[in-house]
């Protein structure tokens, strides 16, 4: 029966003192603030204000309903202000599907936790973890992969497109080929991280069309993957940055696959949460980091972007 609007009346009322004040105040019409009065005292039974009393003066009943507008009013301003900016207290709860990616992303939040110092962050990752399916849970708040589910629920928003290149020892003979063919995997075992071959860029848009393959190994570790790889004990197709700093140290060398493997990292929310402050802060230097200093990736959140080499 009691409307915010009446609370607000109630209070410009006793903030001005007068009918003809607080109608000004409220952008009204002296005649329709006293027909919203004289309507709300109709239903309520009791009047609220003294007429023609100089100054005005409250009913005791009108008393009681000013200070419960004096008590509702701030707390409402407050949560709508609270509603509008970052909360002072938050978790955001990231999983990341390709487990490798936490060699980049780690340096890339030094700027976000700068500008965001109350938001406390919280990892989980793992080869056999699926996190999309916590994450339209609400157990997750966002997750970096490169897999779409479609009727998911969830909004992908483009991170980067990332090459996925050939790890190679440097003795072993392809890493003297100029050009890698899908065939040039027949007679290779390949190292996979332990996760269903369909799921494997370097399987779907690569090997399979072609028709190849390769014997597969599957090494839930990067260290123990990439050391394997050095002994010629297989080879591997990882994006650049997992072996990047093994490249420098000489103990692998990266090629081109065919006229370039290229895949999408998305930042994965809830749909209808993806304008919030927070994630799209996270979102914004995740992707400037790997885009300002990670070779072989170009940025995909221009509109239009399309992934390189792309029909």
């Amino acid at each position: 029966m009691i409307e915010l609007k009446h609370l607000r009346t109630l209070q410009a009322l006793h903030n001005t003192g007068s009918l003809a004040a607080a109608a000004a105040q409220l952008h009204q019409t002296q005649s329709a603030l006293s027909h919203q009065f004289s309507d709300l005292e109709q239903r309520l039974g009791f009047r609220l204000f003294v007429r023609k009393s100089q100054p005005l003066r409250f009913t005791p009943q009108g008393e009681i309903l000013l200070q419960l507008a004096e008590q509702v009013l701030p707390q409402i301003q407050q949560a709508l202000q609270a509603c509008h900016e970052p909360q002072q207290q938050a978790t955001l709860r990231i999983a990341i599907e390709c487990h490798s990616c936490i060699q980049w992303l780690t340096p890339a939040l030094n700027n976000f936790r700068k500008s965001w110092p109350q938001v406390m962050m919280d990892f989980k990752s793992g080869v056999t973890f699926d996190p999309q399916p916590a994450l339209q849970q609400g157990e997750l708040d966002v997750v970096l992969t490169s897999d779409i589910l479609p009727r998911s629920g969830l909004f992908y928003t483009p991170m980067f497109d990332f090459e996925m290149r050939l790890v190679l020892a440097p003795d072993h003979p392809l890493a003297q080929r100029t050009h890698i063919t899908p065939q040039d995997f027949a007679d290779e075992v390949l190292m996979i991280y332990p996760v269903q071959r369909q799921r494997l860029d370097v399987w779907r848009h690569f090997l399979q069309p072609a028709g190849v393959s390769p014997a597969l190994k599957s090494v839930d570790n990067t260290l123990l993957l990439i050391q394997m790889v050095s002994a010629q004990m297989g080879i591997a197709a990882l994006p650049h940055w997992v072996v990047e700093n093994f490249e420098k140290q000489g103990l692998v060398v990266t090629k081109t696959l065919g006229d370039g493997l290229w895949s999408r990292l998305y930042a994965a929310v809830r749909e209808g949460e993806q304008r919030q402050p927070v994630l799209e802060a996270f979102v914004r230097f995740a992707r400037q980091h790997a885009c300002d200093h990670l070779p072989f990736v170009r940025d995909a959140s221009q509109p239009g972007a399309v992934l390189p080499g792309a029909s």
